[in-house]
């Protein structure tokens, strides 16, 4: 029976840059969500484009944030540039970020 392989053990630099592209993937998924299941809906079928208004350019400014948050780990962790850029754009697709920062968080800190 062999025995289990510790945990991967990451630099605090690491373990930070990945807390901050936890909560901005979070957050940048709820707002993507916001824009198109309400924002949107609203928009074209009641006329109103009042929540796009608010909430499309808050997405816009806090997916440049998720970018910098991503390219920050990215560059930590040393992935390649195909990797970034498909991780930059889960940022893009509802609900893609968040099963991107799973299995990131799963695959840097093997738990």
């Amino acid at each position: 029976m062999s025995t289990p392989q510790p945990a991967a053990t990451i630099s605090p630099a690491v373990r930070a840059a990945l807390g901050r592209y936890r909560i901005i993937a979070y957050v940048v998924g709820v707002m993507l969500l916001l824009l198109v299941f309400l924002a949107m809906p609203l928009k074209y079928g009641a006329d109103n484009p009042s929540a796009v208004n608010v909430i499309g350019p808050l997405h816009g400014f806090l997916y440049v944030v998720y970018l910098l948050g991503t390219f920050d780990l990215g560059r930590r962790v040393r992935w390649p540039l195909g990797k970034f850029v498909l991780i930059a754009l889960a940022g893009t697709i509802p609900f893609l970020s968040f099963f991107t920062e799973r299995r990131l968080t799963h695959e840097l800190t093997d738990h």
